[in-house]
């Protein structure tokens, strides 16, 4: 029989229920055992579509089944924290939805747990496990966009008109730069490989939504003269795209972070279309967590990665709510 890691759901979310589960379902290494939720019945119909075996009416019963190796936690952001730890000191390797948490501070103490434990943490930022970034960096490394000048990226829907939606809520962690202004941080500090040295961020801090960042547009500065621009938020038309420019070239991607995997190479011989095979982000994210979690590879994501990036939500929050420009 083939190994599997036995996964359990806490939490009936809607990115488990769209891309998670059936992502790890789609995978090689990984089964979704139990999935618990704060009512039994939210599990148990969320069990009956998937064929979820188990099914638990809190997360303490969840975390308390030792027929569980990893817990998937889709929660709202002010919960990752505590459920987080909660997991790893009940013996579970965690993979927690971005962002990891509410703040660097707080994302130190889990991944102090995680190393307390020797229990797993993993942020789930699916799009880093699609080999087309590794492509793109090796291309970026071979010089043939010539030498990197900037890097613009986009994450915008609209949702404004939703009710009571958890993303509204900014003591829970609600807002744009949360919710989707993570990403093209994250891609940027993956693409360069280095962390930020300031931020600065003007964001629609919309009293309607419980004074949250609806839009938000930022610049943040790399060492050697590099830059992120971006703007996020949850009150435009939808968007997810990417621009790596060169001397020499640029690297486009139209849809950077969900949707196919098609990019494009500009150079000074033209454009040219590059297509990596199809494949689920969320099923590659599953069994990569496995491989770490079975000793097969070392981490490529750390912890550790995770704090960084939320020192970097941090600043520019700051930027944005104070309105002025954040060293790192």
């Amino acid at each position: 029989m083939t190994r599997k890691l036995r996964w359990g759901i806490v939490g009936c979310a809607g990115i488990a229920i769209r891309s998670v589960i059936p992502g790890i379902m789609q995978s090689a290494t990984g089964e979704v055992s139990a999935i618990a939720s704060r009512g039994i019945a939210k599990a148990e119909e969320t069990a009956a579509r998937f064929n979820i075996p188990k099914t638990y009416g809190s997360y303490e019963e969840l975390l308390a089944d030792g027929e569980i190796d990893a817990v998937y936690i889709p929660l709202p952001n002010h919960l990752h924290m505590e459920w987080t730890i909660k997991a790893l000191e009940a013996g579970k390797h965690v993979l927690c939805e971005k962002p990891i948490a509410l703040n660097a501070e707080e994302a130190a103490r889990m991944a102090e747990t995680s190393l307390r434990t020797g229990r797993y943490l993993a942020e789930a930022f699916m799009y880093r496990h699609q080999p087309r970034y590794d492509r793109i960096k090796e291309l970026i490394k071979s010089g043939e966009i010539g030498e990197l000048r900037g890097i613009h990226g986009t994450f915008t829907f609209n949702n404004a008109a939703a009710d009571s939606n958890v993303r509204f809520r900014k003591d829970w962690g609600g807002g744009g730069l949360f919710d989707v202004g993570c990403y093209p941080i994250s891609a940027a500090r993956l693409i360069l490989e280095t962390e930020p040295e300031a931020v600065t961020v003007h964001a629609l801090l919309s009293p309607k939504h419980d004074n949250v960042d609806m839009m938000a547009s930022g610049l943040v500065e790399f060492p050697g003269s590099v830059a992120l621009t971006f703007d996020c938020g949850m009150w435009a038309a939808f968007r997810n795209t990417l621009e790596i420019l060169g001397t020499d070239g640029r690297i486009e991607l139209p849809h950077a972070y969900i949707g196919d995997g098609t990019y494009y190479v500009h150079t000074k011989d033209g454009k040219r279309k590059e297509t990596q095979p199809e494949m689920n982000q969320y099923a590659l994210q599953a069994d990569d967590f496995a491989a770490v979690v079975w000793g097969e590879h070392p981490p490529r994501f750390t912890p550790e990665d995770a704090v960084a990036n939320m020192r970097v939500l941090d600043a520019c929050l700051e930027s944005a709510y104070d309105r002025k420009r954040v060293t790192l």
